[in-house]
């Protein structure tokens, strides 16, 4: 209880301004930079989080699956399928062959795909895989032989549309598929998009069918398998070991290992500069700190002299340090989660001042070229930004806001158990 009363008294005194005194004063200016910190980082990383996200959901929804199972000898299909049909954690299971081909569209336009024989029904099987391919012109549609669906920029590449005619030129395949071959003409039906540019650029859907029929004896059907938690693939490719394990099972993350080795390495950068952000933060806090304890030494020795134990006057500034750290980060953390939530409407309006902005100007002071001021179309691509805020990541930054207060506080005021108090007494 008497511990509690010096605190009281302490901070009381401390919180007042005068001329000697300017430790409030000193306190706003960390607040802020904690707070803008706060929620630059937030925003930054809900963004990235959104560009992660989308291109992670095109991967494992089209290209990669959750797990890829691909049989070996003595592997039984049936077996297999008829195991892990029932099993709840299991969204959907698909068979394919793959090919590396290369297509050549009108006018002898040629590019290199990968070509991809997918069940005729796969839109109605797969809805995640219905959700990522969104059609861009024409319809997912294979069910006639010799039936094709490109990646937009692909078809781009190629000069053809939905309708056109393509031939696979060179195609991988065993010692049966003919390397190089002008029959193997596919109609158009369909073009598609999705969030990552490499299934754009590359992928080409064709049927099961046509996927036995050219592919060649050789081909491998293999088996991709969605879950209903991405982050429980090793133990759901465990259960499924046990059930047979003539097959050569892959995660996500391994069959994509570069790709991923890159998104975490990027993650890990953006949390270097939440370090080193609040390393600035902290030391300005230090230093203000320290000037805040030279400036008090006297009532911290009167009160020392009158009982007060050193490491309870030191409390009061680790205190004060949390009291800054915090009162930066929550308004932080919730400006930045608004501005997560309502990107799209913050760059539309920064356009939209842009615009008019220049427009105002140009008119005044070279109204001939009015007819050239135009909206900056950077601003709005930045509007379509998926942001994606995780609590988790947000609940770091804002923890580690406001510890980087507290610790340089705690640094600051290690002076005080220092402080001989005759000296000081005797000075003044």
């Amino acid at each position: 209880m008497k511990n509690l009363k010096w605190i009281y008294y302490i901070t009381k005194r401390f919180s007042r301004v005068d001329g000697k005194s300017r430790s409030a004063v000193t306190s706003i200016m960390p607040a802020i930079g904690i707070g803008f910190g706060v929620l630059a980082l937030i925003v930054v990383m809900a963004v990235m989080n959104g560009f992660q996200m989308g291109s992670i959901n095109s991967l494992l929804e089209i290209s990669s699956y959750h797990i890829r199972v691909t049989p070996k000898e003595n592997f039984n299909s049936e077996f297999f399928l008829q195991k892990i049909i029932n099993n709840p954690q299991i969204k959907s299971i698909t068979p394919f062959y793959e090919a590396q081909g290369l297509l050549v569209g009108k006018y002898g336009k040629q590019s290199a795909s990968i070509l991809r024989a997918v069940p005729n029904d796969v839109r109605k099987t797969d809805k995640n895989f219905t959700k990522e391919v969104s059609m861009y012109l024409g319809d997912f549609d294979l069910t006639l032989d010799n039936t094709i669906v490109l990646g937009w920029k692909l078809a781009e590449n190629l000069g053809v549309r939905p309708g056109d005619m393509i031939n696979i030129l060179a195609l991988s395949g065993g010692s049966d598929v003919d390397l190089f071959s002008d029959n193997r003409n596919f109609l158009v039906t369909g073009i598609f998009s999705c969030g990552y540019a490499e299934i754009n650029n590359l992928f080409a859907f064709v049927s099961l069918e046509s996927g036995k029929k050219h592919f060649g004896k050789d081909a491998q059907c293999i088996y991709g398998i969605k879950i209903e938690d991405k982050e429980k693939e090793i133990r759901t490719m465990q259960q499924l070991t046990k059930i047979d394990s003539n097959a050569k099972y892959e995660t996500w993350k391994n069959f994509n290992k570069s790709f991923y080795s890159a998104l975490r390495i990027e993650k890990n950068v953006l949390m270097l500069m939440v370090i080193l952000i609040f390393l600035v933060v902290g030391i300005n806090i230090f230093n203000g700190m320290r000037r805040m304890v030279f400036e008090r030494r006297e009532e911290i020795c009167v009160l020392s002299a009158l009982g007060a134990r050193a490491k309870d006057i030191q409390r009061i500034f680790i205190l004060r340090g949390f009291i800054i750290g915090f009162s930066g980060a929550l308004p932080g953390l919730l400006f930045g989660l608004l501005l997560s939530v309502r990107i799209d409407a913050v760059f539309t309006i920064i356009a939209k001042l842009s615009y008019f902005s220049q427009y105002f100007f140009t008119m005044i002071f070279s109204p001939q070229n009015i007819i050239y001021v135009r909206e900056n179309s950077v601003f709005l691509f930045y509007a379509r930004i998926p942001a994606r805020p995780f609590f988790s990541e947000a609940v770091f930054i804002t923890l580690f806001g406001i510890f980087s207060s507290v610790f340089a506080s705690w640094i600051a005021s290690r002076k005080t158990l220092n402080l001989n108090i005759a000296e000081v007494l005797r000075d003044e």
